[in-house]
C-alpha cells in the first residue's frame, strides 16, 4: 500500500477522532467554562495523558515495531512474533499495576505541584481535582496494553483499528458531558460532571484495549498470558525502549514544565491552552501521527533490505507531503484562529473574552505546527535504524531552549508566551534532527524538493494575505447565531482553500509526478 493511502487511512480515521474531540471540547467549554472546575478538569486530565504520551504514544511503538517486524517471516509464520509479544506483555502488565498504584497514592502531592492559585486556594476544588485525576488515571494502564496491540496491527499494515480507537475516548466523554448539558447549570452539577468525566476516561481505556485486542485476535494473534520473565528478547526491547522513553520523556518533562508555568498564571490559563491546542491538534493529529505511523514500518523494511534509495525516496516524499499539508493549515489558523474560537467556543459558560484569549493561543501554537509534524516524520528514520538515542539528545537541547524561552516570554505574554516558546523549540529540534541525518548521509533535501517547499510557502503566504484582508468582513458573524457562525467559518475555509489551490497551481507547488509516485501509479 502506498504512503498516501496509508496516511489517508490513518488520517481519515484520525480526522473523525479529532472532530469528535473538537465536539467534546466545545461541550467542555460551554458546560464547565474557563477557570474553576474547568481548569481543575484540565489539570486532572493532563496527568494520566502526560504519562500515556511518555510511554504509550511513540516511545514503545518506535522500539517494538522494528523488533516485531524482524520476527515476522516471509511465509506468513507469526509464531516467533507472537511469542515475543506475549513475553513483552508478561513483563509490562505487572509494571503498569505497580506504577498506577503508586501514582494513585501520590496523586494529592502530584496535583499540588501543578495546581494554580485558583485551584490550590479552594480546598473543595483541589480535592475535586485530585479525585478526578484518580478516577482517570487507570486509563494509562489500559492504554499501554492497547499500545501493544496497536503496534502489532501497524506492523501488519493494519492501521485502521488503531486510528479509530481514540474515537471511543471522545464518545465516552461526550456522553458524560451531554448528560450535564441538558440540566440546569450549577456549581454542584459542574463538580458532578467532573467526576463523571474521570470515570468516562477510564472506561474508554478499557474499551480501547478490548477493541484493539479483538482486532489483533482477528489477524491471528491469539495472545496467551505468560509468567513474567526477562528473556533476551525482552531485554533487547528494554535496551531500545528506555532511550526512546527518555526521548519522549524530555518532551513530557517539557509538558510538566509547562504545567508549572501555567500554575503561575491567572485562572483560566489551563483551559485557554487546552482549547487552543484542540484546534492545533486537528491538523497535527491527522497529518503528523498518520505520517509518522505509516512510514516507520516501511522505513524499517527498506533499511533491513539495505535499500537506501527506497528509504531516501520515502523520507523525501513524507517531508514534502507533510509541508504541503501543514504550512497552509498553519498560516490559515494563524490568521483566522480567533474567528474559529469565537465561532465554536463562545456560549454557555465560555465568554467572548475567553474565546478571544483562546484565539491568541491558537496563533502562537500553529507557528510550530509544521515543526511538530516534521519531528514525527524525521524521528522514524532514527528508530528504523535502531538509533533511539539521537532523538533524546536533540529533544534535550530543545527542552533547554524551551525552558529559557518560557522564562523570557511567559512573564511578558502569559499563556501565549508559553505556546510560542513550545513552537520555537520544536523548530530547533527539527533543525537538529535534519542536520544529523544529513551529516550521516541518511537523508538530505534535494534542490527540487527545496524549490517545491519554497513554492508551497509562497502559495500559503498568498492565501494568508487573502484571509487577512477578508477577516474583518465577517467579524460580526463569528459570535452570531448558529447559522451565521457556521456560514462564516465555511466561507473562510472555502476562501482560503481556493486561494491556496490557485496559487499552488500557478506556482507549480503541487507536483503531479510526486503525487503519482506516492500513489504508486504510472506518472
Amino acid at each position: 500500500m502506498s504512503l498516501v493511502r496509508n496516511v489517508g487511512t490513518i488520517g481519515g480515521l484520525t480526522l473523525v477522532s479529532r472532530v469528535f474531540g473538537f465536539l467534546r471540547d466545545i461541550l467542555l467549554a460551554r458546560v464547565l467554562g474557563a477557570g474553576g472546575v474547568g481548569d481543575a478538569w484540565q489539570l486532572a486530565f493532563q496527568l494520566p495523558n502526560i504519562f500515556r504520551r511518555l510511554f504509550a504514544e511513540g516511545a514503545f511503538s518506535s522500539a517494538f515495531v522494528p523488533l516485531f517486524n524482524r520476527r515476522m517471516t516471509k511465509d506468513g509464520d507469526m509464531t516467533e512474533a507472537r511469542i515475543f509479544a506475549e513475553e513483552v506483555l508478561a513483563v509490562l502488565i505487572p509494571i503498569l499495576i505497580l506504577f498506577s498504584a503508586a501514582a494513585l497514592i501520590a496523586m494529592p502531592w502530584i496535583a499540588g505541584l501543578f495546581a494554580n492559585e485558583g485551584i490550590s486556594s479552594d480546598p473543595e476544588l483541589y480535592d475535586l481535582a485530585v479525585l478526578m485525576a484518580r478516577l482517570a488515571f487507570p486509563y494509562l494502564a489500559f492504554m499501554s496494553l492497547a499500545t501493544v496491540f496497536a503496534a502489532i496491527l501497524n506492523s501488519l499494515s493494519r492501521f485502521a483499528a488503531a486510528a479509530a480507537a481514540p474515537i471511543l475516548l471522545n464518545i465516552c466523554l461526550i456522553t458524560a458531558l451531554t448528560v450535564g448539558a441538558v440540566q440546569p447549570d450549577s456549581v454542584e452539577l459542574r463538580r458532578d460532571i467532573g467526576m463523571w468525566l474521570g470515570i468516562a476516561v477510564t472506561i474508554s481505556g478499557i474499551l480501547q484495549a478490548l477493541w484493539l485486542g479483538w482486532w489483533a485476535w482477528r489477524e491471528g494473534f491469539r495472545i496467551r498470558l505468560r509468567a513474567p520473565r526477562l528473556t533476551a528478547d525482552v531485554k533487547e526491547l528494554g535496551i531500545l525502549v528506555l532511550p526512546a522513553i527518555l526521548g519522549a520523556g524530555v518532551y513530557q518533562i517539557s509538558r510538566f514544565i509547562d504545567l508549572f508555568f501555567l500554575s503561575t498564571l491567572p485562572d483560566g490559563a489551563y483551559t485557554f491552552l487546552a482549547m487552543g491546542d484542540r484546534l492545533n491538534q486537528l491538523p497535527l493529529g491527522i497529518i503528523g501521527i498518520a505520517l509518522g505511523t505509516a512510514i516507520l514500518p516501511s522505513l524499517s523494511r527498506h533499511i533491513a533490505r539495505d535499500d537506501h534509495d527506497g528509504a531516501f525516496r520515502l523520507q523525501s516524499n513524507a517531508v514534502e507531503l507533510a509541508l504541503l499539508l501543514t504550512v497552509p493549515a498553519a498560516v490559515a489558523l494563524f490568521i483566522s484562529g480567533s474567528a474559529f474560537t469565537r465561532a465554536f467556543y463562545t456560549g454557555g459558560a465560555y465568554t467572548l473574552a475567553d474565546s478571544i484569549s483562546t484565539g491568541a493561543v491558537v496563533s502562537a501554537l500553529v507557528v510550530g505546527l509544521p515543526a511538530y509534524v516534521l519531528n514525527k516524520v524525521l524521528i522514524p528514520n532514527f528508530f528504523a535504524r535502531k538509533d533511539t538515542r539521537t532523538p533524546v539528545y536533540t529533544a534535550g537541547g530543545a527542552l533547554v531552549i524551551n525552558i529559557g524561552l518560557n522564562f523570557l516570554l511567559v512573564p511578558r505574554l502569559g499563556v501565549v508566551g508559553l505556546a510560542l516558546a513550545g513552537s520555537i523549540s520544536a523548530w530547533c529540534n527539527v533543525a537538529a534532527l535534519y542536520a544529523i541525518l544529513a551529516s550521516k548521509g541518511y537523508f538530505h533535501l534535494t534542490r527540487l524538493v527545496l524549490s517545491r517547499i519554497a513554492r508551497i510557502t509562497l502559495a500559503a503566504a498568498f492565501m494568508g494575505g487573502v484571509l487577512w484582508y477578508a477577516m474583518p468582513y465577517g467579524s460580526e458573524f463569528y459570535s452570531g447565531s448558529a447559522l451565521e457562525r457556521v456560514s462564516s467559518v465555511i466561507a473562510l475555509v472555502a476562501l482560503g482553500g481556493v486561494a491556496f489551490l490557485v496559487a499552488a497551481l500557478l506556482l507549480k507547488a503541487i507536483d503531479r509526478k510526486t503525487i503519482d509516485q506516492l500513489l504508486r501509479r504510472p506518472a
